[in-house]
């Protein structure tokens, strides 16, 4: 192609997906649709509908700034400031993880073990590493009876978190606590507890994509020797945290179903079972 010829959004879209592909990148023409986007602030949809529009100097200045960013592996999610979860969108930047489609199998679980709504009652739920906040956000957010108390060991998560409860509207209805496991919320009891707690064997940290392993919080990913640094005690903990009736919901690593259906049975749960992910992957375990 031409030197000469303009920089249409077409051409600029093209070229930054095979750029992005030849650097490894699979999500490439995603990702370049995201960026210039984000760029132009156009939606994808309008990207095509402007196919020929010309970009002056200052537009293809802050593509190029993005695209740079995404060339050295930076998730898009942190380029982008944001990542839609459940249908909403959450910020997030490098103090916390990426929201994946895999935690909404928490979710589902959670909504389906509450119980249902009845006039004049609340419910109360403990979500354990809140990061930024998608979990429990989404759970007042669709159980307008359901209160949460939120415990974030990281203070510069627990930042995000906080950009989150506003963003949403739900600083009256979910408390923040920072500090470890149950000791910010003493002996209190739930109708649910919840977590997406780091479950990466230490070993494998170092191994995993660039986007993961360069960018994404450390203390979120990194579970220990096996994985189950923080599993452990979270198992433990949670049946003396629950009224009766009340439910674990928490997502687990690749491998680590047996593993947590022991300890879930070794804590004192009568009703274990561990569901797949899409990909029929153990993923999520409840315990009541």
């Amino acid at each position: 192609m031409s030197t000469s010829e303009p920089w249409t959004i077409s051409r600029i879209l093209a070229w930054t997906a095979r750029d992005l592909a030849a650097r490894g990148i699979e999500s490439s023409r995603l990702d370049a649709e995201l960026l210039i986007g984000h760029a132009l602030g156009l939606k994808r949809l309008d990207l095509y509908l402007r196919f020929d529009q010309p970009l002056d100097d200052v537009e293809r200045g802050r593509v190029r700034a993005l695209v740079e960013r995404r060339r050295r592996f930076e998730p898009v999610a942190y380029i982008l400031g944001e990542r839609e979860f459940w249908g909403r969108p959450f910020t997030v930047d490098g103090r916390v993880l990426i929201p994946r489609p895999e935690t909404e199998g928490v979710i589902e679980a959670a909504l389906a073990l509450l119980p249902p709504p009845r006039d004049g009652e609340r419910l109360r739920m403990l979500e354990i590493g809140a990061g930024s906040g998608i979990i429990p956000i989404t759970l007042v957010s669709e159980r307008a009876d359901l209160d949460a108390d939120a415990v974030e060991l990281s203070p510069d998560a627990a930042a995000v978190t906080r950009v989150n409860l506003a963003r949403h509207k739900v600083t009256d209805r979910v408390t923040l606590h920072e500090g470890s496991l149950y000791e910010p919320v003493g002996d209190a009891r739930y109708h649910l507890i919840t977590s997406n707690p780091p479950y990466i064997d230490s070993a494998e940290c170092d191994t995993l994509m660039p986007d993961v392993a360069n960018y994404e919080p450390r203390l979120a990913l990194d579970g220990g020797p096996d994985g189950a640094k923080v599993l452990r005690p979270l198992i433990a903990g949670a049946r003396a945290h629950l009224v009766e009736g009340g439910a674990l919901v928490v997502e687990i690593g690749w491998g680590q179903g047996d593993l947590v259906r022991s300890l879930a049975r070794e804590a004192g749960f009568s009703e274990v079972e561990v569901r797949p992910d899409l990909a029929r992957i153990e993923r999520v375990l409840v315990a009541r």
